[in-house]
């Protein structure tokens, strides 16, 4: 600031034009509210694009790695595979009991025994469909290789997914029945020749077939009413995409791959060892303890560390909130990035140890993917999603956060030399020359005014502009002093 005053110094402090008038910034002090409130909107810019940033430190990985293993421990001993998991034997029960629920929502009278074979029996009658070979004595059975084991993932209209309700509606409309089979699209037609959609016009049988469909799906969730044990329930809706693949391909006439026919082989047997819905949804509950482990983790810390910094007096819920809410901000989605990627490390090394050691020196697919989560790999997948759209994001920011610290540079510099002139000039009256020109036809002393603030801040005399046809002079392309 030593050069202020330096002959090719310039200060302009602020002009505009509105309503086809000038407007000047009337006084230093002016000018200097306004570009301390400029440098206000400046820290807010950089905040806001700090705040696109993680602020993890070492504890917070720790603790987010810690909870990503301890629920993948979950995830091994407590889910582990069908037919051996506790959390699945609880999930098994509760698709049961809603299934019993829905069929007395439905009109099922429990007569005391509390029967679930009972209840679905109730269902499947109530909710008919033509889709529903098992193969047990039908044709199917010997051209197809459809049995009551594999007809619910087989069968494109048992697929709780949007194109399983299109092949239902489709299926119940048309009274076929369609269905994969060795990497082929089979079509069964005349499926059922006593099935009768009811409903006496279009939208009214639309309705039908959805009530159908939703119904005959409870039905099968947790069984048929003739199974014997836990039942064959209704396929994984992470795994019928292997359905979805080969009949989407089938329809576009686009060969199906061999690695498609595979894929699809995989899910049906893995169905048939049980990894079902219901299963899927045991493999659910460690993702979510995870989830929201961390979550509470997080809150906690910046809970504790909120009322550790803040005084009493300004303690406030919102600002609270605002410190330790667990949803919004990047840190916390990076502490989740970090728990579900050492959840799926220690889930995905379980099964890969134990695929080699049933496998017998081989490695069997099956029991891999038995134990292979994939609802956490799913949910790990999303924030992987997530930070890379947030990188993508910083970095266009950084331009942006390098343009407004320098500009936030230079209005702090400008707001030094105007602390500097304000302290060595007392020019309120002679600043004032601005509200004459707005308010008063006294323009000579107006000039007066501006010329003798230009002597006293040392503008060089073959500079400053005495009259109006210097003014003229200048504005219209003359330069004084030359």
């Amino acid at each position: 600031m030593s050069d202020i005053f330096n002959e090719n110094t310039k200060l302009l402090l602020e002009m505009s034009v509105a309503d086809g008038k000038y407007d000047f910034t009337s006084s230093i002090f002016g000018a200097l509210n306004q570009a301390e409130l400029e440098i206000h909107n400046l820290d807010e810019t950089i905040e806001s694009i700090n705040g696109l940033k993680p602020n993890c430190d070492k504890l917070d990985y720790i603790l987010a790695a810690s909870s990503g293993a301890l629920c993948g421990i979950i995830d091994i001993f407590l889910v582990g595979k069908p037919g051996e998991s506790p959390l699945g034997d609880i999930t098994d029960k509760w698709f049961a009991n809603r299934t019993t629920n829905f069929a007395k929502l439905c009109g099922w009278k429990d007569k005391g025994e509390n029967s679930l074979s009972s209840a679905i029996r109730f269902l499947e009658n109530k909710f008919k469909i033509p889709y529903d070979q098992r193969g047990a004595g039908d044709a199917a059975s010997f051209v197809f290789d459809l049995n009551p084991t594999n007809h619910h993932v087989k069968s494109l209209a048992h697929n709780p997914s949007l194109l399983g309700l299109f092949f239902s509606i489709l299926d119940q409309f048309t009274n076929f029945s369609h269905f994969i089979s060795n990497g082929e699209l089979i079509s069964l037609a005349d499926a059922d020749g006593k099935f009768e959609l009811r409903g006496s016009n279009v939208p009214s049988k639309l309705f039908c077939a959805f009530a159908n469909w939703f119904g005959h799906l409870i039905s099968d969730i947790s069984g048929s009413s003739g199974s014997k044990g836990r039942g064959m329930g209704i396929p994984s809706p992470l795994w019928t995409w292997t359905n979805d693949i080969i009949t989407l391909k089938s329809k576009l006439n686009i060969p199906v791959s061999q690695l498609d026919k595979s894929i699809n082989e995989l899910a049906i047997n893995i169905f048939k060892e049980g990894y079902d819905a219901r299963f899927q949804s045991a493999q659910a509950i460690p993702v979510f303890i995870n989830e929201m482990l961390v979550r509470l983790v997080y809150a906690i810390r910046r809970l504790i560390k909120y009322f550790a910094e803040t005084d009493k007096e300004t303690r406030s819920f919102s600002l609270m909130w605002k410190k330790c809410e667990p949803f919004s901000n990047p840190t916390v989605k990076r502490m989740l990035t970090v728990a579900h990627g050492t959840f799926c490390i220690v889930d995905i090394s379980d099964a890969s140890v134990r695929g080699f050691v049933t496998g017998g020196g081989s490695f069997n697919p099956i029991e891999f993917f038995l134990r292979f989560n994939i609802v956490g790999v799913g949910r790990f997948t999303i924030s992987l999603y997530g930070e890379f759209k947030r990188e993508m994001g910083i970095q266009k920011a950084e331009r942006a956060i390098i343009f407004a610290r320098k500009e936030k540079l230079v209005v702090e510099n400008y707001i030094e030399g105007l602390k500097l002139l304000s302290e060595l000039y007392e020019d309120k009256n002679l600043l004032n020359f601005i509200t004459d020109f707005k308010n008063s036809d006294m323009c000579i002393q107006a000039f007066e005014k501006s010329v003798l603030l230009a002597t006293k801040r040392n503008v060089p005399n073959q500079k400053i502009l005495k009259n109006k046809s210097e003014i003229d002079s200048y504005f219209l392309g003359g330069k004084k002093g030359e």
